[in-house]
C-alpha cells in the first residue's frame, strides 16, 4: 500500500483557492484595467479614453449590460429567490418604475425629476464601486488563508470611504457647476485622497507584518484599481466614467459566473453545455436590452407625450437599471448567508468569509 502524502504535500498539490483561477481573478478584478489605464495616464494620452458613441454602445452591450442581467439572474432565478428578496425583486423595481414614469411625464414641463434620478444613481454609484472593491480585497485575503483583522479592515475600508466621498463630490462638482461652485471642496477632498492612500498602505503593511507574508496580488489589485480609475476620472472628466464602468462590470462578472457553475454542478447537469447556453442568452439579451430597448422606448414616448419626454426616457431607463442593480447587488451578496456562501465558494474546501462586503 503506497504511503499517504503528508498534509504539506497535499496542500501543495491542491489547486489554489480562487473564484475562477488566480490569473483570471487578477485580470478581471482590475488587472486588465490597470494594463490599459496606467500607460495612458503616464503618457498623457487620456484622449484615447474618449470613445465614439457607436463603440460605446457595443462595448456596453457586450460587457456592461451582461453584468446587470447576471445580477438579475441571481434574484429572479427561482420563486424561492424572489420570495427571499422581495424588496430587490418586487418592491424597489415597482417604486423605481413609477418614479421613472413620473420623471418622463414631468419632462414636458421640467427636467428636475429626471435630474434627481440621475443624481441619486451617481451618488449610489460611489458606494457601489468602493463597496465592491472592499468585498474583493477581503474575499481574496480570506481565500489566501489570511483574512484581515479588525484594525487592518478599518484602515482599508476607511481609505475607500474617503474615495467614496471624493467620487460623490467629483460628480456634484461637474454636474452642478452652473448652480454652485464646489471647487474648494473638490480640491480639498482631492488632497485628502493622499490620506486614503496612506491608510490603505498601512492596512496592507500591518497585514503583512501580522501574517508574515504579502497579501496576494488579487487582494491588492481592486484597491489599486479604484485609485487609478478615479485618477482617470479626475483627469478626463465624465467621459472616463464609461471606461471605469466597463472595468467595474468585468470585475463583477466572474462572481455570478462562478455561482452559475457551482449551482449547475450541484444539480448534476453538464456544466459546459449549461454555461454555453447561459452565455449565449446573457449576450443576446444584453444586446437587445442595450440597443433596442432605449430606442424603442424613446420612439413610443415621443409619440405619446412629445419630443422632450422622448429625449429623456433614455436617462430614465439608465437610472432604473443602475439604481436597481446597486440595490440588488447589496442584497444578494450577503456572505453571512450560508446559501450565498455555498453558491460562491462551494467548489472550495473551506468556507467563505462571513463578512466580505462593505
Amino acid at each position: 500500500m503506497p504511503p499517504r502524502p503528508s498534509n504539506a504535500v497535499a496542500a501543495a498539490a491542491a489547486p489554489p483557492a480562487a473564484i475562477i483561477s488566480p490569473f483570471v481573478d487578477t485580470l478581471c478584478t482590475g488587472g486588465l484595467s490597470l494594463l490599459v489605464l496606467v500607460p495612458l495616464l503616464a503618457l498623457g494620452r487620456t484622449d484615447a479614453l474618449i470613445l465614439n458613441a457607436g463603440l460605446q454602445a457595443w462595448i456596453g452591450a457586450l460587457v456592461n449590460m451582461p453584468h446587470f442581467l447576471a445580477s438579475y439572474r441571481m434574484v429572479y432565478r427561482t420563486r424561492e429567490s424572489i420570495r427571499a428578496h422581495p424588496w430587490a425583486a418586487i418592491y424597489v423595481p415597482i417604486l423605481l418604475l413609477l418614479a421613472c414614469i413620473g420623471a418622463v411625464v414631468a419632462a414636458r414641463w421640467t427636467d428636475v425629476p429626471v435630474s434627481a434620478l440621475l443624481t441619486i444613481s451617481s451618488i449610489y454609484l460611489a458606494w457601489h464601486y468602493t463597496g465592491q472593491a472592499w468585498g474583493m480585497c477581503a474575499t481574496f485575503t480570506y481565500l489566501d488563508g489570511n483574512p484581515f483583522d479588525q484594525r487592518e479592515r478599518r484602515l482599508i475600508r476607511g481609505s475607500l470611504i474617503i474615495l467614496m466621498a471624493w467620487h460623490v463630490i467629483w460628480f456634484l462638482h461637474l454636474g452642478y457647476e452652473q448652480y454652485v461652485d464646489l471647487t474648494p471642496l473638490y480640491e480639498g477632498l482631492s488632497a485628502v485622497t493622499a490620506v486614503a492612500v496612506v491608510m490603505g498602505l498601512a492596512g496592507f503593511t500591518l497585514h503583512q507584518r501580522r501574517t508574515g507574508r504579502i497579501a496576494p496580488l488579487r487582494a491588492w489589485i481592486p484597491w489599486i484599481a479604484i485609485l487609478v480609475w478615479y485618477a482617470a476620472m479626475a483627469r478626463v472628466g465624465l467621459p472616463a466614467l464609461f471606461i471605469v464602468q466597463i472595468a467595474h462590470a468585468l470585475q463583477y462578472l466572474i462572481f455570478p459566473f462562478r455561482v452559475e457553475i457551482n449551482r449547475t454542478e450541484r444539480a448534476r447537469q453538464v456544466v459546459a453545455l449549461h454555461m454555453g447556453i447561459y452565455l449565449v442568452v446573457l449576450l443576446a439579451g444584453s444586446i437587445v436590452a442595450a440597443i433596442a430597448l432605449p430606442l424603442g422606448a424613446m420612439a413610443v414616448v415621443a409619440t405619446w407625450l412629445g419630443s422632450r419626454p422622448g429625449q429623456v426616457v433614455g436617462f430614465a431607463i439608465s437610472a432604473f437599471f443602475n439604481i436597481h442593480h446597486y440595490f440588488t447587488d447589496g442584497v444578494v451578496w450577503k456572505l453571512r448567508n450560508p446559501a450565498v456562501r455555498e453558491d460562491l465558494f462551494g467548489h472550495l474546501a473551506r468556507p467563505s468569509p462571513a463578512r466580505a462586503r462593505m
